[in-house]
């Protein structure tokens, strides 16, 4: 009896070491995983060793994180350790051929971290404090891991919202624990021009601004941001937008960037910047603009590379030279062989919900490749807030940055992804929604472990299935009844027309057909239906997402009409109940881009509240849409509707 019950209890404790291997949540999950049985233990007497000089800033930065976690561990000491941590750059690595590679052992007393070099050993550094996020208890594994892709970038507009160097650190922060090594600087626009150029006060004077007049980033504090990013293995691009999105120059300068003066001008800006700032590369702009002097920006292109400054430019744009990096931003520009490429294409924050873009993001195929070859280098996410922001911090809500910021850095450093571009979870069961569910599950520890307090909007949509009925043509009379309204419809249980996944469900995008939504062939004039079954094991109020549109963060979108979710009709009835709209602070007024959003869309909104029964509740949506065509580009038709309770 003793024999069995200590077999039974030998099962149980190795059953929950395999447990605790499944539930170590790595992002990005790395390329190759292989899990022990055992767990180690960091307690105490710790020694970090390295010999390379290189190394010093990693293991400072090791011992800080165990510091952190209540581990004291000396570096290169000569006492008897409990736990050795070894950090090596290694001239040859099996399995790795890039310079951000690395190789993690980690057992019960060395963890060993290789890798060709110091950069590769502050990639798995990374890896390294999210398997000791828990160091009384880790768990046992060796890893071997390299990127997919050399760029991996996050851009911010600074031009059209000024931010502290606090919370732009604060994003530097995140972008190096999740691998991501290029941060693209926009800091000039029609609205403002936010950098100091020594010789061109007039540049940043408080007149020349139209939005944050007098917020601009001095010649040092540029300096610390490079230094700031260089410590954390970060490319640093700065963009300096040219000869578009240039109004603030004309009003300082007093003169077009493309005519002789101007031309001069931009010259010795450039020549002023590259001998102030630690600069190596420099994005020149090039779209959304007339070219009137074609000798423009390959002069720019020229002066940079005599200085030795790299060039990047958007494309499509104006006429770049082919050793400039093309920064794709429309899926329209074809690939051209002999340059090399960045993917931005349908890669901005601001046009996307937060669970749409989770769901994109993670199926994504960067630069429709699998990995990098030698003209796709990678992507970059890009944030083009145009409309005044509230308050800078809620940039970090209104493009669910941190949420995207996690979904892009798995995929840009793994690969892989699905052909085309979709907002669409997958299939029950299908493999695509089987992946995004694992990752799912590890993107909500993350939220949980090191995201708690900060903006992150997101939660579990993976699980939440719809079954969707229609299409039903309504004929332009979007207010016009079926019969999935009638009572007793649902209990002679009809047959749906397609099932769905998700907490927001996009039945047609605005970019439609370059990104997939729910309905295959979407038809204009129609109506459709979704109905999802919640069950609860409890009675009472609960707070949930509700919401008919997305709100791009640039464009002057109408607010919905008072009474109403959205402009097309759409309604939600919970238990049988109809579900009254929110009452919008904007409604009927008058709305420009200096009008900040501030309760359009569910994510920043406060949540519905919703009486839930002990028990199956009833979900019913109706969804009408008239013509594809918006009243204008500001105003375009994202047919789709978000519902989720919420944790």
């Amino acid at each position: 009896m003793i024999r069995f019950v200590l077999c039974n209890l030998i099962f149980v404790v190795t059953s929950l070491v395999r447990l605790q291997a499944q539930e170590t949540a790595l992002i990005p999950l790395p390329v190759t995983v292989n899990w022990k049985k055992e767990t180690g233990t960091l307690q105490k007497g710790v020694s970090i060793q390295y010999r390379d000089n290189k190394l010093s800033y990693a293991a400072h930065e090791v011992q800080d994180f165990l510091k952190s976690k209540g581990i004291i561990a000396g570096i290169n000491t000569n006492k008897t350790s409990a736990v050795l941590i070894e950090l090596i750059i290694s001239p040859k690595l099996e399995k790795i051929s890039s310079n951000e590679g690395y190789y993690l052992k980690a057992d019960a007393q060395k963890i060993q971290l290789k890798a060709l070099s110091d950069t590769g050993i502050y990639r798995g550094l990374q890896t390294l404090k999210q398997l000791l996020e828990t160091p009384q208890q880790f768990q046992v594994v060796e890893i071997v891991d390299e990127p997919a892709f050399p760029w991996r970038g996050y851009m911010v507009d600074m031009g059209r919202n000024y931010q502290t160097m606090d919370l732009l650190k604060a994003q530097i922060d995140r972008m190096a624990a999740y691998k991501l090594n290029t941060f693209h600087f926009h800091v000039t626009e029609d609205i403002a021009w936010r950098l100091e150029v020594a010789g061109f006060p007039a540049l940043t004077a408080d007149s020349t601004m139209l939005r944050d007049p007098g917020m601009y980033y001095s010649i040092s504090e540029m300096k610390e941001l490079i230094r700031y990013c260089e410590e954390r293995y970060i490319r640093f691009v700065l963009e300096i937008d040219m000869p578009g999105h240039s109004a603030a120059f004309e009003r300082a300068m007093g003169v077009s960037m493309q005519s002789e003066k101007g031309t001069q001008y931009v010259q010795e800006i450039l020549r002023s910047v590259a001998t102030t700032l630690p600069i190596k590369y420099i994005h020149i702009g090039g779209d959304e603009v007339k070219i009137t002097n074609p000798r423009f920006l390959p002069e720019m292109t020229r002066l940079l590379d005599s200085m030795g400054i790299e060039s990047l430019g958007w494309s499509p744009g104006g006429n770049l030279a082919n050793t400039t990096i093309h920064q794709l931003w429309m899926s329209e520009t074809p690939i051209k062989p002999g340059i090399r490429y960045i993917d931005s294409r349908h890669l901005y924050l601001n046009h996307m919900d937060p669970h749409e873009a989770v769901v994109t993001l993670f199926h994504r195929q960067i630069g429709d490749r699998k990995k990098a070859d030698a003209s796709m280098l990678g992507g970059i996410i890009c944030v083009w807030n145009d409309r005044r922001l509230i308050n800078e911090n809620f940039h970090l809500v209104l493009n669910g940055v941190y949420p995207s910021m996690l979904a892009f850095a798995e995929r840009s450093w793994r690969g892989g992804g699905i052909p085309k571009w979709t907002a669409v979870i997958g299939g029950k069961n299908s493999p695509e929604t089987r992946q995004f569910t694992e990752f799912e599950n590890r993107l909500l520890k993350h939220k949980k472990i090191y995201f708690s307090g900060e903006p992150f909007p997101y939660f579990a949509q993976s699980k939440l299935e719809w079954n969707l009925f229609g299409p039903f043509p309504n004929n332009g009379n979007l207010k016009q009844v079926f019969e999935p309204e009638d009572a007793g419809f649902f209990s002679k249980k009809p047959n749906p027309a397609l099932q769905a996944l998700g907490g927001t469900i996009v039945l047609r995008h605005w970019w439609a057909p370059a990104i997939t939504g729910h309905i295959p062939d979407p038809e204009e004039n129609t109506t459709w239906y979704a109905r999802t079954r919640i069950f609860s094991e409890v009675e009472g109020w609960r707070n949930c997402w509700i919401g008919f549109n997305n709100f791009s963060r640039s464009m002057i979108t109408r607010a919905p009409a008072q009474g109403h979710w959205d402009e097309r009709n759409s309604a939600i009835w919970f238990n049988g109940t109809l579900v009254p709209a929110p009452e919008w602070k904007r409604s009927g007024k008058t709305i420009t881009l200096e009008t900040p959003l501030e309760d359009e869309d569910y994510y920043y909104r406060i949540p519905t509240r919703l009486y839930f029964k002990k028990g199956w509740n009833d979900v019913l949506i109706k969804a009408p849409v008239g013509s594809f065509k918006g009243s204008d580009w500001q105003n375009p038709v994202k047919w789709m509707f978000s519902f989720l309770p919420l944790e």
